[in-house]
């Protein structure tokens, strides 16, 4: 996938100059922090768990290059992109925390225009999204397949002639189905990528139809290390971090 190499190649360079530090695997979130003081998220990926064993080798990363850490965001293994993609936001933390602010999606929403007869798509539920969208009136299709929401013929359909705005969860990058999705949306349609996942580096998305990222940049690391080790979502992740937005194309 375009995506996924570029963006080992874009965070090669910095991998090779820090450590990993801890890698958390949660069971609903990733963290990753390196030796520069970064710390990055990601939605940790595993479908039909039937076997104790999800990663076949035993690797230690921890206080060893971030490069070889790094090298999972190419792999065939959900587990090893969620661990990987967690690093690339550690590794573009600096960077992240400098970014504006959208605490309550408000600016998100103006941007993009969304109102009354907004005929919106969304890839992925994200819950207090779906509430504003009711509150604005706006028209809303999802697709997730976790909660058997939608179909993905007619969601793609849709895309291609009914859709103005499309928010796609960034944990489609973890299952390789960034592009394919995106390459469904007509001329016109204004996406955003968005969640803990999304790495907030726009020369990722250069050859993308993205025109807005939205994503989360942790603020208190202990906690957020202590909320990935027991299981916690992303609420609780929100109450320890801070949303960040980053405009790529003009809206």
């Amino acid at each position: 996938m375009i995506l996924n190499n570029t963006l080992y190649d874009l965070f090669i360079e910095n991998a090779a100059k820090v450590n990993v530090e801890i890698l958390s695997l949660g069971l609903g979130y990733t963290a990753v922090t390196t030796s520069d003081g970064g710390i990055g998220l990601s939605y940790t990926y595993f479908e039909d768990k039937r076997a104790c064993t999800l990663l076949n080798k035993l690797i230690d990363y921890e206080g060893k290059p971030a490069a070889d850490l790094l090298e999972n965001i190419k792999s065939d293994n959900m587990l090893g992109r969620s661990m990987a993609l967690a690093l690339i936001n550690a590794l573009n933390y600096e960077k992240a925390l400098e970014l504006p602010i959208d605490e309550n999606n408000e600016i998100m929403f103006e941007k993009l225009k969304i109102g009354k007869g907004t005929k919106a798509a969304m890839v992925g539920f994200f819950g207090p999204l779906v509430d504003i969208f009711k509150q604005r009136k706006a028209s809303l299709e999802i697709l997730d397949r976790s909660r058997n929401l939608g179909q993905e013929d007619q969601f793609y359909k849709k895309l291609k002639d009914w859709a103005d705005v499309l928010f796609l969860t960034s944990t489609s990058i973890l299952n390789n189905t960034t592009e394919k999705i995106l390459g469904y949306v007509h001329e016109n349609v204004k996406t955003v990528m968005l969640g803990p996942s999304t790495p907030m580096a726009g020369e990722a998305f250069a050859h993308l139809p993205v025109h807005m990222l939205a994503g989360t940049v942790p603020i208190e690391k202990d906690k957020i290390l202590k909320a990935i080790r027991h299981g916690m979502g992303t609420p609780i992740l929100h109450k320890f971090s801070r949303k960040a937005y980053l405009t790529l194309k003009k809206v």
